[in-house]
């Protein structure tokens, strides 16, 4: 590709790709991106096109249609892939003795500590809200009260990772 052309080309590929990423949905970037690599593939299969600046406007436009095709196939995840379920024994084992471990030590903070940490680590994934009215404190209180626990938490843990 000669500098020339690429000089020529780029403010009218950075107009032309801003103008059609709105309405694809893709970032401007990318789009350009894409053209510059269909420009270098046909520079090299096929020379220079004869008007570059209509195969670069047809370009952009083709580029454009072929990711709104893209993203209407695309479906994202309804949730997160699942973590691999088949662990083995030892990391079934470690990750048990992790929990343990940090069970031993939620029992051991000071205050309410124990009883709210027991709630924010609920499988019943329960609300700020019904941890409030089980423990029977504001709402408003609760995130500096877990912060203040979780930073007891930490100062009890720090010497058995380090250990470790």
């Amino acid at each position: 590709m000669t500098h020339d052309l690429v000089t020529a080309l780029r403010p009218l590929l950075t107009a032309e790709a801003c103008a059609e990423a709105y309405a694809t949905g893709a970032e401007p970037g990318d789009l350009e991106q894409a053209v510059w690599l269909r420009l270098l593939e046909r520079l090299d299969a096929e020379g220079p096109p004869l008007d570059p600046q209509q195969w670069l406007r047809r370009a952009v436009r083709s580029e454009a249609r072929r990711t709104r095709r893209t993203s209407r196939l695309e479906r994202p995840y309804g949730v997160e892939p699942a973590e691999d379920g088949d662990r083995g024994p030892e990391e079934l084992a470690l990750a048990a003795a992790r929990g343990r471990a940090l069970r031993a030590a939620v029992r051991r903070l000071p205050g309410r500590c124990p009883r709210l940490m027991e709630a924010l680590l609920s499988p019943e994934d329960l609300t700020y809200r019904e941890i409030a009215g089980e423990l029977g404190i504001s709402q408003g209180s609760l995130g500096p009260e877990r912060s203040r626990c979780l930073g007891c938490l930490r100062r009890l843990l720090t010497p058995e990772v380090a250990a470790r």
